[in-house]
Formats: structure tokens, C-alpha cells, sequence
């Protein structure tokens, strides 16, 4: 499969799209006729006959009617692969037989990420479509607020919105909902409507949040309880960190050794050749090693490079929350390259790290968010010379 030939099967607006060739370009999606779903939520039947209607449902909104081409092909393959993962999370109550699909979402999300990033699909197209899928659900309930965290729904839209195109997210709620059959459908697209009202409302629809300053953003967005609107003072600094992250293999000490020369570095793989352990082995002991490295440096505010994978969201939070408690300004690297490079590079390193374990590695991988710190960096392929960034609102 190819990005060329996926978007060769991109539906026009109001036109009906070819589920079987679609099933032929990506296999996977065969899995889904024989995934039940709950009949409460979804009495239309199983996964494929629900992803057929939403795909239906999205070409023949009006949101798909007035997007650009590509926006036309970040809609349609979200509604797509939005449920790609229910197979692979369904479990079913041996007592009630009540059936459920927990983490589809984010399951969702890097089973997409690794197909599209196998097709050549751009980065931003790509990252647009996995970030659709991986809240495509949030904005049935996100009137409610944020349960875990308190917040109100406004704060949702405003980091969402620094993530993603909301109107984007709100099209694909809406063809999720139009694309089943149940008995609260107009309730729920009722609900989708008032977030999407009160995303315009915020400023959020169709471009990020406002906020005064960086640190003003990277506070409000990390939880703290201050206005957005007005700046927000910074009491004390720290440590500048550059915090490296991407697939082994993936150029990161290349990166450092030309932007960042004669910076002292922190690395769990270099914590773990110095323990003398291979990889895998006793991470612990590694992990506490490099914490304790990165540690005096933050006490003594010196600048450094913090060199690991950190692929999983929730890997780089524990990172991340450590370092901005010692109130360091942190820059996020990521880099990314083709999976082929990857190999190669990998079979070419002194490492007990085998291809094999990248592979596994893959069902972890989700690409840093723009909200993740105060500066995010995306520099992807190995030709690559210019960074892409995420702009500043």
C-alpha cells in the first residue's frame, strides 16, 4: 500500500466510496465484519458495517464538501480507521455478554500511525488523521468537562484545539454518530453541535488557542489554575533541556553531537553501558542512574540534553513532569524516519537492541503532542535539513 494509491480512493464529496477496494488496499479492515459491537450503542451490527456507514456519513457532509484536498483525505481516512483497533480490544462479559472495546481509541491511534507511516503518508497528514482518531469520541461527552482532571470544557477545547483542527474532530463526531443506529443519536449530535458552538465561541474552531506568552501556555495547559488571557509571571528559571526523542536508530545522537555540541548528556542507554547491563535488562537501575545524573545538573541550572526513545505519551510525562519541577525550559526533539533506514541504521549499531524489539516497540509508539512543552521540534526523514515546527499560536 501507498500514499499515492491511498489517495486514489479518497471519495469526492457526496460520491460513494468503494469499500471493497478499500478492503483490498488495507487488509486489516476485513477484521472488522467480524467484530461485534453492543447493540445499545450500536444495533446497526458489526464494526465494517458501522465504519461503512461513517465513511458514507463523512463524504457526504458538509465539512468534507468545503475542505481542501488534503484535508479531504485526513476526513476520510479518519472515519476509516477511526475503529481499526476493536478488534483487537474487544472483550466480551462471559456472565452478561455485554461487550465492550476499552483503549480502541488510542489502540487506534498508533495501529493507524504505523500503517500510514508504512504507506509514506506525510508526517502532518498522517499525525492529523491519528490525533482525530484518537479523541474522535471526546467530543460526545466534553460538555461535561475533563471528570479526571475538573476541568471545564473550555480548557479542553483550548488544549485540543492547540493539538488538532477542531472542525476537523466535530466532523468526524458527527459521522460517528450519523453512522449508527441508536436510540440517543440526536441527543449526542446535539451535544456535538454545542461543542462545536462553543469552540468558535473560544476563537478554537479553526485555529489554536491565543495565549500571551509561551510560558503563560505551557502553564495553563499543564494544569494550573490562571487565566489564559493575561501573561503569567514566572517567579524563577532553570535548567535549558533538550529533550530528544524518536525510535532507536533514529538519528538522535547524530543530532545532538551537530546541534548541541558539549553539553553534558543524559541517556538511560548510556546509564545502561555503564552499568554494563543489556537492553532490557534492569531498566530500573538504569532509569534511577540518569535520573539522579539529570538531577545535580537541574539543581546547578546547567544546561543539557536529556537522549532517550521516549515513544509512549506516558514515558515522556514522567520525563517531562520530573524536569518542570526543577522549573527547566524544555525544548522536545523528535525525530523520525522510514522504517527501512530504521533497520538498516540498527543493524549497522554496536547494540544488543535487534530489529525485532523496534518492531515491538511500534505498539507504543505515539508521536509528541505540541502541548507536550514549551517548544516542540518535528524533523522527519533522514534528508530532512529544515526542523518543521508547530507554529505559535
Amino acid at each position: 500500500m501507498t500514499y499515492q494509491e491511498m489517495q486514489k480512493l479518497v471519495a469526492d464529496p457526496g460520491q460513494a466510496h468503494d469499500m471493497k477496494a478499500l478492503i483490498e488496499l488495507i487488509p486489516a479492515l476485513a477484521l472488522l465484519e467480524a467484530t461485534p459491537q453492543d447493540p445499545v450503542y450500536h444495533a446497526e451490527g458489526n464494526v465494517l458495517a458501522h465504519t461503512d456507514l461513517v465513511v458514507g456519513a463523512m463524504v457526504n457532509g458538509q465539512d468534507y464538501r468545503s475542505a481542501t484536498e488534503n484535508e479531504r483525505f485526513v476526513l476520510f481516512y479518519a472515519a476509516l480507521l477511526h475503529d481499526i483497533a476493536k478488534p483487537s480490544t474487544t472483550v466480551i462479559d462471559p456472565v452478561t455478554g455485554k461487550i465492550g472495546q476499552p483503549g480502541h481509541s488510542r489502540r487506534g491511534a498508533i495501529d493507524a500511525r504505523i500503517l500510514l507511516w508504512r504507506a509514506g503518508v506525510p508526517f502532518e497528514l498522517r499525525e492529523e488523521i491519528c490525533r482525530i482518531i484518537t479523541v474522535h469520541q471526546l467530543p460526545f461527552f466534553a460538555l461535561n468537562g475533563d471528570k479526571r482532571s475538573g476541568k471545564p470544557a473550555e480548557f479542553l477545547i483550548h488544549k485540543l484545539s492547540c493539538e488538532q483542527q477542531l472542525w476537523m474532530l466535530c466532523a468526524m463526531a458527527v459521522a460517528d454518530m450519523e453512522g449508527r443506529v441508536y436510540h440517543d443519536k440526536q441527543n449526542v449530535l446535539a451535544d456535538i453541535e454545542l461543542f462545536r458552538m462553543l469552540a468558535e465561541e473560544e476563537g478554537c474552531l479553526r485555529s489554536a488557542k491565543q495565549f500571551p506568552d509561551t510560558y503563560t501556555k505551557l502553564c495553563y495547559l499543564r494544569g494550573a489554575s490562571i487565566s489564559p488571557d493575561y501573561p503569567f509571571f514566572r517567579e524563577r528559571t532553570g535548567s535549558q533541556v533538550t529533550v530528544m526523542c524518536g525510535m532507536p536508530a533514529s538519528g538522535k545522537n547524530h543530532w545532538v553531537s551537530h546541534h548541541r555540541p558539549g553539553l553534558p548528556v543524559v541517556s538511560i542507554d548510556d546509564a545502561r553501558d555503564e552499568l554494563g547491563l543489556r537492553y532490557g535488562k534492569n531498566n530500573g537501575a538504569a532509569a534511577h542512574y540518569a535520573y539522579d545524573k539529570a538531577r545535580e545538573l537541574l539543581r546547578r541550572q546547567e544546561p543539557f540534553v536529556w537522549n532517550t526513545t521516549l515513544l509512549s505519551s506516558q514515558m515522556r510525562a514522567q520525563t517531562l513532569d520530573f524536569l518542570h519541577d526543577y522549573h527547566a525550559d524544555v525544548q522536545l526533539v523528535y525525530l523520525e524516519q522510514p522504517e527501512k533506514v530504521i533497520y538498516q541504521r540498527n543493524n549497522q549499531r554496536d547494540t544488543s537492541l535487534k530489529n525485532e524489539g523496534i518492531r515491538d516497540m511500534l505498539f507504543k509508539w505515539e508521536v509528541p503532542l505540541p502541548t507536550e512543552a514549551a517548544s516542540v521540534e518535528y524533523r522527519i526523514n533522514e534528508n530532512s535539513r529544515k526542523p518543521i515546527c508547530e507554529p505559535e499560536p
